[in-house]
This record gives C-alpha cells, structure tokens and sequence, in this order.
C-alpha cells in the first residue's frame, strides 16, 4: 500500500513541477513569485518529504523486483521489507540536515 501511495505522491509531484515550470515561458515575473513562495519551511518540509516518498518507493520498487524476479523472494519478502525500512530510516537521517539545513538556519539561526 505505501509504494502506491508514495507512487500517487510523486506523480503529483511532478505534475504541480510541470506546471510551475511551464509557467517560465508564460510570464516569467510569476514564476519568480512562485519560486518566491516555495521559500518557507513548510514547503521545506514538503521537499523532506518528497525525498521520504522518492527514497521509500525507489528501495520498495527494488524489493518488489526481488519477490516478482528471485525463485525465493516470496520466502523472504517480509525480511525484505524490514532491510527496506532500515536503509529507507537511515539514508532518511542522512537527508536530514541537507534538505533541511535552510529551515533549521531560519528557525534556530546560524
């Protein structure tokens, strides 16, 4: 169920990246405006998760691979699952600081 919902995510992601990026061509005064909005920290944490969602479907998408294309990946899906979770939290506190280094600055100074 998570890899459809972060799947869903992503696709909206993208979509609402095309259009404010198209909006370049149109005028490109509101597409500063509208880069001038995604500048606060709850955008910021929206790009967090973005990265959450990015990381947990593309791990996930390896381990479905493994169940559909290895003769014992069925066996061992659970197991899987659990080294997914591991890597998916710890490459999560590694993004941490960097993705979130601009709203940390800004909330708690430099």
């Amino acid at each position: 169920m998570a890899h459809r919902v972060t799947g869903v995510l992503i696709f909206f992601f993208l979509f609402v990246h095309v259009l404010d990026t198209s909006l370049v061509r149109v005028s490109p005064e509101a597409y500063d405006d509208v880069v001038a909005t995604y500048k606060n920290p709850v955008v910021n944490l929206m790009e967090y998760g973005l990265v959450a969602a990015i990381l947990f479907h593309a791990l996930n998408g390896l381990r479905v691979i493994a169940v559909d294309f290895w003769s014992k990946g069925a066996r061992y899906q659970r197991q899987m699952l659990w080294g997914v979770v591991g890597i998916w939290v710890v490459l999560m506190a590694g993004a941490f600081y960097p993705v979130l280094q601009h709203t940390l600055r800004e909330l708690f100074g430099s």
